[in-house]
């Protein structure tokens, strides 16, 4: 009795967490973020983008750490087919000092940042779209001016080895919006560290 309540109770959190992770056709709000070069962001900057990729990262996690090189990739493969690439930190900066605005300002420059990487000081832009880990990906579609999700989850399916990676996540699902077919893979499990929010 006292495993089938544990079961129980394990699935109920499990649903529970899923339930507030933002899905596939929802649609999110435009935000207004300070970029690493001071300049002020949002998604109606880019008036001709057809969507974007919109990466929750942050410094301190290691596994985020593992995507830069395949960030920048991304965002030169898809910033001039009308897709581009937007990373956000939200990540609690009195937690993770490694978090803060001079820090990103020096990782952008140390990874050779092609896109912009915008802070969330109040962390409203993460809660709005119910971003979950370091890395959590959101790939938007403007449709009747609104951006709605059409994938969200992981980068791809193997952080460790970029040479191994057998499902571009991301690409697949850009790929497949830029020739107006089906995603085959709308949303996959984003695995990383756990973005803290503030009470």
């Amino acid at each position: 009795m006292k495993k089938l309540v544990q079961l129980f109770l394990f699935s109920f959190l499990i649903f529970l967490s899923l339930s507030f992770i933002k899905k596939s056709e929802q649609s999110v709000l435009d935000f207004k973020l300070k970029n690493v070069d001071g300049r002020e962001i949002s998604l109606s900057d880019y008036p001709n983008a057809k969507g974007f990729i919109i990466v929750f990262t942050c410094n301190h996690c290691p596994f985020a750490k593992l995507y830069p090189k395949r960030l920048n990739a991304l965002n030169l493969k898809y910033q001039n087919l009308g897709v581009p690439l937007i990373a956000i930190s939200s990540t609690d900066t009195v937690m993770y000092e490694a978090d803060s605005f001079i820090n990103m300002v020096e990782k952008s420059k140390n990874e050779n940042f092609n896109f912009p990487y915008l802070y969330d000081a109040t962390q409203k832009v993460a809660k709005d779209f119910n971003a979950q880990k370091t890395p959590h990906v959101y790939v938007l579609w403007k449709e009747d001016n609104k951006y709605v999700i059409k994938y969200n989850g992981a980068i791809d399916d193997n952080g460790a080895e970029e040479e191994n990676v057998k499902n571009p996540y991301v690409q697949m699902a850009v790929d497949a919006l830029l020739k107006k077919d089906k995603i085959k893979i709308k949303e996959s499990k984003s695995i990383g560290c756990q973005i803290y929010f503030r009470k």
